[in-house]
């Protein structure tokens, strides 16, 4: 570009000298213009070969950028597969939105059917090899730390859970993006809107198996019926079925509803039948495919309504010229799956442990007209608890974080 910008100027002073001679003798004008032809005809050579490379270069680089936008990503999820509705869909959506604008990656889903944590862990070794990314959805795929660490090239996106290392403690992994969320935050406000809008003073909630993400949406589910009570002078029910009850990853009694599978609709139909045979009204239901047969007892039932979790479940609760679904418990993991991705794709990716919350909006409910039956006074009140979530002065308990239901305040 140096060059160029200097035969030109040349040219351009040879023309100004040619200016100044007037009435120089003919030869040497032909001569100085055949000279200054001659030099900005080579300036124009060299511009067009200098913009060539450019070009050359650029496409390069382009080309260079796609390839490296190109991904062959793997999702292994629990038995209720990517089409559960639920939580394995939304991590799975956050992949489909990645390839949406990198349409050069792929994505194949692989379903681990027993929900065994063992046989979670083996099917993650048993596709390492093939892909450069594996998201690996929920608390089961916790044991993938040493095939991570022993695979350093792949990236390993890991949703509900950290790595543990073989005697069970927590660590981090260079290669693994582990998120968890405060489900107990999403529980709270739908324990708020079930006490709001309650009927009967009965509510319940009903879950998969006692991982700490469902222990964690069942007790901030209580804490919101607790804050109801105590703020809205309410007396509310938190209905439980004691042959249901369930047993944490330490062996503690958590109580609760529990359907003990994540894929069991029969059994989860069981229980909603159960519930709404003791005068429950309202359901939280944080079970994956076994919630859908709860969301089955529910339509067959009269007056009773569904909290869906995870996702917006408001399609999923029509039922002929109604709709069963009060509202739901958000827990926004495609875009942060979708996040994840992108940071592998333009080489920011980074290994770590997080637990995100409502300040990064990826907790929360749906409020929005049309995909919820809330009240406006419902919706304002939960708002207003929302914002106190939002900046600490609302902490609801959670498996781990030394609170109970029994003994949260604010």
């Amino acid at each position: 570009m140096k060059k160029k910008l200097l035969a030109l100027v040349l040219a351009s002073a040879m023309v100004f000298s040619l200016a100044g001679c007037g009435n120089s003798a003919e030869t040497a004008e032909n001569t100085e213009t055949e000279q200054a032809e001659e030099t900005t005809d080579a300036a124009a050579e060299e511009t067009a070969t200098e913009e060539d490379t450019a070009t050359e270069e650029t496409t390069e680089e382009t080309t260079e950028d796609a390839a490296g936008a190109a991904l062959k990503i793997a999702i292994v999820s629990s038995p209720s597969g990517v089409d559960d509705g639920s939580f394995n869909e939304d991590n799975y959506n956050g992949i489909l939105s990645f390839i949406e604008a990198n349409p050069d990656s792929t994505v194949t889903p692989v379903q681990e059917t027993t929900g065994d944590t063992a046989a979670a862990v083996q099917a993650v070794a048993d596709i390492v090899a093939d892909y450069d990314v594996i998201v690996c959805c929920g608390f089961q795929f916790a044991g993938i730390a040493t095939i991570a660490q022993e695979n350093p090239d792949v990236k390993f996106v890991l949703v509900d859970s950290f790595p543990s290392d073989a005697e069970g403690n927590t660590i981090e992994v260079d290669n693994i993006y582990a998120m968890c969320f405060a489900e107990q935050e999403s529980g709270f406000f739908a324990g708020m809107a079930a006490a709001l809008e309650t009927t009967t003073n009965k509510v319940a909630v009903v879950n998969g198996i006692a991982y700490p993400s469902n222990v964690n949406y069942q007790y901030g589910f209580e804490c919101g019926v607790k804050y109801v009570n105590e703020t809205e002078g309410k007396e509310v029910e938190i209905v439980e079925l004691p042959s249901y009850a369930g047993t944490d990853v330490t062996g503690a009694d958590v109580g609760g509803n529990y359907v003990g599978s994540f894929a069991d609709e029969a059994t989860g139909k069981v229980v909603g039948n159960a519930l709404i045979a003791e005068g429950v009204d309202v359901i939280f239901v944080a079970a994956g495919a076994s919630g859908n047969g709860t969301l089955t007892a529910v339509k067959e039932a009269e007056g009773v309504k569904f909290i869906g979790c995870d996702v917006d479940q408001y399609d999923d609760g029509a039922n002929g010229d109604s709709n069963v679904v009060l509202t739901s418990a958000l827990k926004v993991m495609h875009l942060n799956v979708e996040r994840a991705l992108n940071s592998i794709a333009d080489g920011s990716f980074k290994g770590g442990n997080v637990t995100l919350q409502a300040d990064t909006d990826s907790t929360g409910y749906v409020s929005e007209e049309g995909r919820c039956q809330l009240s406006a006074e419902s919706i304002e009140k939960i708002d207003a608890a929302y914002e106190l979530v939002k900046s600490g002065v609302i902490v609801p308990a959670a498996n781990f974080n030394g609170i109970t239901p029994e003994d949260f305040t604010w």
